[in-house]
């Protein structure tokens, strides 16, 4: 950007000026200004005595667009249906068998579905009016199609795999493509930014013929895969047993449908892909540091581009801790952020996010304000492949304008 000569008043341009600036990389402090076209295009970012006039002021930081690398927009009617601290096996179970009975309504008699479509609707919105401007959204159904088809916001579709056994590998992988396909068609004529590939799930529901299914149908795609969110994941490879086997049974499976390696669930699963993918690693709560040392040599070695997705305040409702920011930090970690869904927050705000591991534990949290808004910025829009166009300030870009309140963790989009 260039601090050169005044920029003259013109309703085109917009300008705006808080106590910081950050530009996706760097935190310019309060004398600088943003400015862009009416459309929100990014044009300069000038010192504030070469501005002119018609600037707004406002308190804050200036930060582009957040991009939220793990959201589940299909489960928003479940706010406030399982509670908080139930740790993860009971959470998946409760999410299991209450997500097509559970309703959320605001007023009026409404089917089900029309109740789980209104609260798809008001999440959407709620993500958008905070600063949203791109998410990797996991679905297992195509019941976000039509929201989405209205959205301003870019969207990538993690049509989410499960398939537990060998045997039904194939029947799965035909009925989650169909899924896809249905998303798809739907955002093919809305002019909605979009993208849409297959994931696995979890290493707990994705059965060794499915993970080589998904791996020969992803070539070169984003993918990601739910990582390390409890002990147990990583003993039911280690053992065949655990806590797992309570969910497994809501399923009609009274032994673990899974090979015994020995190993840790990330060292069991990680090697099926090996076909030039970008995986986001999601959560990550109880994942080690051996682990973390293997997965990166992994994803080097073998041409992988590996993002470790947080969600902090998904991880302190359902296991009340966060996970070891400061190893991902240590090892150099690729990092972005994401909300997860309303069955695991209290909000959809990538503003708390950021707090959340700004106001966490310090020696578990070593990093800076300046890291923790490039996770939640340019990282993200790295991972999900739209840095071209979102996560910076840079000329030319339409990142989105969000102003970001550090005293309360809150937000809002301004472009």
């Amino acid at each position: 950007m260039t601090e050169g000569s005044k920029v003259k008043s013109a309703t085109a341009h917009k300008k705006f000026q808080a106590e910081q600036l950050f530009t996706g990389e760097d935190i310019l402090p309060e004398d600088h200004v943003l400015i862009t076209d009416e459309n929100g295009k990014i044009e300069d970012i000038v010192l504030a005595a070469d501005a002119g006039d018609n600037v707004q002021r406002m308190k804050g930081i200036l930060s582009p667009g957040f991009i939220n690398c793990h959201c589940h927009l299909e489960l928003s009617h479940l706010k406030n249906i399982v509670p908080p601290h139930t740790g993860l096996i009971e959470f998946l179970c409760s999410v299991v068998t209450k997500r097509e009975t559970a309703t959320r309504t605001k007023g009026g008699d409404l089917t089900p579905a029309e109740a789980r479509m209104q609260s798809i609707v008001a999440a959407e919105r709620e993500m958008h009016d905070n600063g949203v401007v791109a998410a990797g959204d996991i679905g297992n159904t195509a019941d976000t199609a039509a929201t989405k088809a209205k959205s301003k916001i870019y969207w990538h579709n993690f049509v989410e795999v499960l398939s537990f056994t060998d045997e039904k590998a194939e029947e799965n992988i035909i009925h989650f493509k169909s899924v896809l396909e249905s998303l798809e068609e739907a955002l093919a004529l809305s002019g909605t930014p979009h993208r849409s590939s297959l994931v696995p799930h979890a290493p707990y529901s994705i059965s060794p013929k499915s993970f080589k299914m998904i791996n020969q149908l992803t070539a070169g795609q984003i993918i990601s895969m739910h990582n390390q969110e409890h002990p147990a994941e990583d003993e039911l490879y280690k053992n065949g047993g655990g806590d797992f086997m309570k969910l497994f049974e809501i399923f009609g499976v009274y032994q673990s449908p899974f090979p015994v390696t020995g190993k840790s669930s990330i060292r069991s699963c990680l090697p099926f892909f090996n076909n030039g993918q970008t995986v986001l690693l999601i959560h990550n709560t109880y994942m080690p540091e051996e682990d973390i040392v293997f997965a990166n040599e992994y994803a080097n070695s073998h041409g992988l581009s590996l993002f470790y997705c947080l969600c902090p305040n998904a991880n302190l409702y359902i296991e009340d801790r966060l996970p070891p920011v400061h190893l991902f930090i240590k090892h150099n970690c690729r990092v972005v952020l994401g909300t997860d869904s309303y069955s695991s927050n209290w909000q959809l705000n990538m503003a708390k996010e950021i707090g959340a591991i700004a106001s966490g534990d310090t020696p578990r949290t070593p990093g800076s304000l300046k890291q923790y808004l490039q996770w939640a910025t340019i990282n993200g829009a790295r991972a999900l492949r739209w840095d071209d166009k979102l996560g910076s300030f840079e000329k030319g870009k339409t990142p989105g304008v969000a102003l970001l309140n550090s005293e309360n963790w809150t937000s809002e989009r301004l472009v």
